[in-house]
């Protein structure tokens, strides 16, 4: 047997080994979950290439590091000082990303912040002008309408084309990128600036989006970019960071990227750690993790020191991320609740499933019928003329009036009541998401009415699931923390009427649960979702019925489908690479799934073959051999 021969044995034998013990392709999972065990090729009659066509429009990044002759005399060559600048760099570039991620995330908020007031303050005087002028209201309502609808299609004409990529949360795509897969423009300068602009137009246009899931992406880009100390949009080399110019050397800096971008969105560096490792990197060691905290808490401590500068009191260190929940008061429950609360995990877990089932069936269809850059555009605007049309109806329709000061409403407004009075669906709908979240954290429980809950929550729920995959940059945690407290605190409302007081301590306590169990049934995180919202809460009296809730979310959704962000990688067939290997690839070898016949090359070789292979080939790994003997 030739050397070339033994050469792709060896290679076959290999192949077969990664695959049994290298994370599965996760949109296999639908296909092959159930899939009994198979020894070998003969029992499934599986052809030759069949499972690798679906790859060919990726390629893998190179993350494992070439150990081979010219390297380990280049590592022998390098001095200590050598490796103790490397390591101080590693540090710097860290603490670059953690205060540039801030810098970005304060100008997010503050745009959103700026530009929301502006067009609710706006809408508010045309509302107190012609609300009570007989066949006016249309004038308030058509400006709302047309107000949303510009912002919106500027963003959704960013995306579509200026960077598709820059679409949705980011976090599938980063998530592929950390696992191996090369995603064209997912870490470019270009997508950031439009990420960025982007979602500021689509929260402040009104849909049922957060800013807070972008953040990831960005701090990712970020990090990406820093890290690398070029930039290919402008074609400036800085000659910062050289060393760190490999595919494993930039996949540790993404992974703190994402860190710090939870970080600054919800001001946990704990949880933004525990973010990257349970949803995002593949690849992970002890030093890595510390510095990935360091960039964490740099990208915390940054956002609300900057905060503070802007809200006029510089050094006051209390806004600790983008997301403000409040401040909560110890609020005690008792043991006989906790069967009301895994209830509630359960509920959550259900409506997790079902939002994920919608939503991938939009998915679908908009892959299949919605390809062109002009319908993106105009599914976006479609989406934020419903959403608008959806909150006037509702606060003109079905709304419940209640008198001023009787409840702890902050800025009631008072919309189609009497003078003296504020309207309570208007109070959920007519302001920034995070306001009305922290409204239904907070208020009393006399204050949101059976009814007013009730048609609120499935009418969001239905828009956040329509909203999340249209084309314009959107945040999933938001969406999902409001429609669950809505539902948390209709479940409290319900149970309340039925049993005695004392059953029932407290309805924000069930609004938080109820955020909680929602938004872990459908991304179907556990842990990192848990430190999350006990950071961002800021009060760990809730650690116990969230860690409940989350956990039975989780095993209740992923009996019927998986987190969203993996049924979104699995549609973009993306060959991601799961924690465990299927089943069905036991007994497998590299010839199994080969697509096309290896093409090797000589230990010489001239150009002209070089050329003409990477030309005629889809991959760019090449076994280098000895020539066959004549």
């Amino acid at each position: 047997m030739s050397r070339s021969e033994r050469m792709l044995n060896d290679m076959s034998a290999e192949t077969s080994s990664l695959l049994r013990s290298k994370k599965d392709v996760s949109f296999y999972s639908g296909s092959m979950g159930s899939t009994s065990s198979i020894s070998t090729t003969k029992q499934r009659k599986i052809k030759p290439g069949r499972l690798q066509t679906v790859f060919s429009k990726y390629e893998s990044l190179d993350y494992e590091v070439p150990e081979n002759e010219l390297y380990i005399e280049e590592y022998k060559a390098s001095t200590p000082k050598h490796h103790i600048r490397i390591g101080m760099s590693r540090w710097i570039v860290m603490l670059l990303v953690g205060i540039m991620t801030a810098l970005v995330a304060v100008f997010i908020d503050i745009c959103i912040v700026e530009l929301s007031t502006w067009k609710y303050s706006c809408l508010h005087g045309y509302f107190d002008r012609y609300i009570s002028e007989e066949g006016k209201i249309l004038i308030p309502f058509c400006l709302w309408i047309a107000m949303d609808m510009a912002m919106v299609a500027f963003a959704a004409f960013l995306v579509s084309y200026g960077e598709p990529v820059a679409a949705g949360s980011g976090i599938p795509v980063i998530k592929c990128f950390l696992n191996g897969v090369k995603i064209p423009h997912v870490v470019r300068l270009k997508t950031l600036v439009i990420k960025a602009v982007g979602v500021i137009f689509a929260v402040a246009g009104g849909l049922a989006v957060g800013k807070e899931g972008p953040m990831i992406h960005s701090g990712a880009v970020l990090a990406a970019g820093i890290s690398q100390g070029r930039s290919i949009l402008f074609r400036k080399d800085f000659q910062l960071f050289e060393n760190f110019r490999t595919d494993h050397e930039k996949r540790d800096f993404v992974s703190g990227g994402a860190a710090a971008g939870v970080s600054a969105a919800f001001g946990a560096p704990v949880g933004g750690v525990l973010f990257s490792l349970e949803e995002g990197a593949s690849f992970w060691n002890q030093s890595l993790t510390w510095r990935i905290f360091f960039a964490s808490v740099i990208s915390t401590f940054s956002l609300n020191w900057l905060l503070s500068i802007y809200h006029g009191h510089s050094g006051e260190l209390s806004y600790p991320g983008l997301i403000n929940f409040g401040t909560f008061s110890d609020i005690k429950y008792s043991v006989y609740e906790i069967p009301f609360l895994l209830f509630m995990g359960l509920i959550g877990g259900l409506l997790g499933a079902l939002f994920n089932f919608i939503n991938q069936k939009l998915t679908v269809f908009r892959m299949r019928y919605i390809k062109s850059a002009w319908k993106r555009v105009l599914e976006a605007v479609v989406i934020a003329a419903i959403t608008t049309c959806a909150s006037f109806n509702l606060i003109y329709y079905y709304d419940v009036c209640q008198p001023n000061g009787v409840n702890n409403i902050s800025q009631p407004l008072r919309f189609f009541c009497k003078d003296g009075e504020y309207s309570l669906m208007g109070t959920l709908l007519f302001r920034r998401p995070e306001e009305s979240i922290k409204s239904l954290f907070h208020t009393t429980q006399a204050t949101y009415t059976f009814q007013v809950l009730a048609l609120f929550f499935p009418v969001y729920f239905l828009l956040a699931t329509w909203t999340y995959g249209a084309f314009v940059p959107s945040g999933l945690f938001v969406p999902c923390i409001l429609t669950g407290a809505a539902w948390g605190r209709l479940f409290a409302v319900f149970l309340s009427t039925f049993l005695p007081n004392e059953f029932v301590s407290d309805t924000c306590l069930y609004a938080v649960v109820g955020a909680a169990a929602f938004l872990g049934g459908v991304v179907r995180m556990t842990i990192s979702l848990t430190v999350i919202l006990m950071e961002a809460t800021r009060n760990i009296t809730y650690g116990l019925p969230m860690m409940l809730v989350i956990m039975v979310a989780k095993w209740v959704g992923d009996l019927f489908n998986e987190g969203l962000y993996d049924i979104h990688i699995r549609l973009s067939r993306v060959p991601i690479l799961g924690w465990d290997p299927p089943q069905m690839v036991e007994g497998l070898n590299a010839r199994n799934i080969m697509n096309k016949p290896v093409c090797c090359m000589n230990l010489v070789e001239n150009v002209g073959r070089v050329i003409d292979l990477l030309k005629t080939t889809t991959h760019n790994g090449f076994p280098v051999v000895d020539p066959l003997p004549e």
